[in-house]
């Protein structure tokens, strides 16, 4: 895309004399349309000499002056050319905005995200680097006076248009606008929140939790001959990081080191690398038969290939699960707990590493239904012998 070119123009009008002052104007050349700004600097002829004031004792104020507005202009196109649309019309109203709010929302936007990355995990930085790589390009968010419903509904239809889940939509990128929105809020850039007023969808239908094994589909991958090491290799941690429920960071972070001995058994202790909450679990001896195997150094992989043959270990298995991923793991090792194991929740948010019931509540609440529903079916059956 071409961007408009500029230019200081002096006495535009052919009116200046020996001793009568004329204008300085900014011209904005684009697509063979001019807009000419005005610059408030007016000088005799002979003080403007190669598009600079001089011979004056207030020059050096006055070209910083015009080298300002010239930066500020530029900005203002930047901005436009970000968007895919540019109208040298608008410039000045958009230079007016700009230099009332003082810094736009896009460069708050970015300070915040630099603060909140300080100390996360590099998946979560990268989370952050990727929607605002996403938020600048989409460009419909500029300024603060454009947080709006209306814009905040727009983001909305534009990522639904990308046939995008609720769940993708919100945990990807409104969430990470409504968190700049909320500090704007808090340092008084902004007086409400778009998203109070909005119903902006959060969660799929099935609340998250449909990644995840059955018992039955667990036991043939847990016990299947895998026709080669490899695939072996990557059951094996498949099988560890079921019964410990490490997510792929902490599973690759395991370390025996980290393993301490109460009332006889072996507990492991750490803290996520995506969030540095403290998670503790007892070693189970379907995973401390993988440590023996592997004499207590996991043959960890990178998540892609991981991911990859996953796929291929669920099909040796006769699993038919053409999605699953290492984070299935995660999710089967906490229904086990919870619906087989009869572990209490609290315990189970302690093994997983959440920093309340709540969230392990909301994730795995319809599970717990479905087995009140199977216990009590038991004893209603009970009560017709």
């Amino acid at each position: 895309m071409k961007t408009p070119l500029l230019t200081f123009v002096y006495d535009r009008k052919k009116k200046s004399s020996s001793g009568k002052e004329a204008s300085v104007e900014l011209r904005i050349t684009y697509e063979r349309k001019q807009k000419y700004m005005a610059t408030g600097v007016r000088l005799l002829p002979k003080n403007w000499k190669r598009g600079i004031a001089t011979g004056r004792l207030d020059a050096p104020q006055i070209n910083e002056t015009l080298e300002l507005l010239m930066k500020d202009v530029r900005k203002v196109v930047n901005e436009m050319v970000l968007e895919g649309c540019i109208c040298i019309d608008e410039i000045p109203n958009r230079l007016e905005r700009m230099k009332r709010e003082g810094v736009t929302f896009i460069e708050f936007a970015e300070e915040r995200a630099t603060v909140r990355k300080y100390g996360l995990s590099a998946d979560s930085m990268q989370r952050y680097e990727r929607f605002m790589r996403f938020f600048k390009k989409w460009g419909r968010i500029v300024y603060f006076s454009d947080i709006t419903d209306k814009n905040i509904l727009a983001l909305d239809e534009w990522l639904s248009g990308k046939n995008m889940k609720p769940s993708s939509r919100w945990n990807n990128y409104h969430r990470f606008l409504n968190s700049f929105i909320l500090d704007a809020i808090e340092e008084g850039h902004l007086v409400r929140n778009p998203y109070k007023r909005v119903a902006i969808k959060k969660e799929s239908s099935k609340g998250g939790i449909g990644k995840y094994l059955t018992v039955d589909e667990f036991s043939l991958i847990e016990n299947a001959k895998m026709p080669n090491a490899c695939l072996e290799r990557v059951r094996d941690l498949f099988v560890f990081q079921t019964y410990t429920c490490l997510s792929y960071v902490d599973l690759a972070a395991f370390d025996c080191e980290k393993i301490r001995e109460i009332g006889g058994k072996r507990v492991y202790v750490g803290n996520r690398g995506k969030t540095g909450q403290e998670f503790t679990f007892l070693l189970l001896k379907p995973a401390l038969r993988v440590l023996d195997k592997y004499k207590g150094k996991l043959p960890i992989i990178s998540n892609v290939k991981y991911n990859d043959y996953l796929k291929r270990m669920a099909f040796y298995a006769g699993v038919e699960r053409p999605n699953i991923s290492t984070h299935w793991a995660r999710h089967t090792g906490a229904t086990l707990l919870l619906n087989k194991g009869g572990v209490d929740m609290e315990v189970v948010a302690k093994v997983l590493g959440h920093s309340s019931t709540k969230i392990t509540r909301s994730v795995y609440a319809k599970l717990l239904d479905e087995t009140v529903v199977d216990a009590m079916s038991g004893f209603d059956n009970k009560l017709l012998e």
